[in-house]
């Protein structure tokens, strides 16, 4: 049984996920909780092999096979990392899940939602976030957060603006169809700004739940 509390970061490349999510980890902590931060893929041995070949910019992947690395790492990083943490009562917090999917899979390489929906619930077994951060910044002001900490872009990074565009579209409409769930941060501004976003938006879903 569940005893735990599971938390995701999702969004674009460039939007700052991996900075938040390392804040709120380290936030929680100094609370006294017990924090388990993860990521997709990586979070686990397998991940950690496959995350190399899914981005690297060389890497010649078809959507489908992409799509099945992706799922196979989401079922492992279930059982390896998220539920077993989850059962000892800590709070996991996991930058990407499956939002990810729907975005970069379904709305990026256009393959059918339907299709998606029944693999991704193979590789959850049904999980799903607490609470998930949507953090919504314009690919534009991404490509110049990028350009600004220079390093070198992988597999999807280096496709065109439009494909950018599409996800961050398809990331506000999941919000829209899950808001109590999905929660859109405003990710502009400074890096503090947008942690006291975040931590706005957990104490409001703590009240209420």
């Amino acid at each position: 049984m569940r005893k735990g509390l599971f938390l995701t970061f999702e969004g674009i490349d460039g939007c700052g996920k991996t900075t938040q999510a390392r804040l709120l980890a380290r936030r929680l902590r100094r609370l006294g909780l017990n924090v388990l931060l993860t990521r997709e893929p990586g979070g686990t041995s397998l991940g950690k092999r496959l995350r190399p070949i899914l981005l690297h910019p060389k890497s010649k992947i078809c959507p489908e096979a992409e799509l099945f690395l992706y799922l196979a790492d989401r079922r492992q990083h279930v059982e390896e990392t998220i539920l077993p943490a989850l059962k000892e009562g800590k709070v996991v917090i996991s930058e990407r899940f499956s939002d990810s999917t729907f975005a970069y899979q379904g709305a990026g390489r256009g393959l059918p939602r339907k299709y998606l929906e029944g693999l991704n619930r193979l590789a959850t077994g049904g999980l799903k976030p607490d609470l998930t951060f949507l953090l919504d910044l314009s690919p534009a002001a991404a490509r110049i957060r990028k350009a600004n900490h220079p390093r070198p872009a992988d597999r999807f990074e280096r496709l065109k603006g439009s494909f950018h565009q599409r996800l961050a579209e398809e990331y506000r409409k999941l919000a829209a169809k899950e808001p109590n769930r999905i929660r859109l941060i405003r990710a502009s501004g400074s890096v503090q700004q947008v942690h006291a976003r975040v931590m706005k938006a957990l104490t409001i879903s703590s009240e209420r739940s």
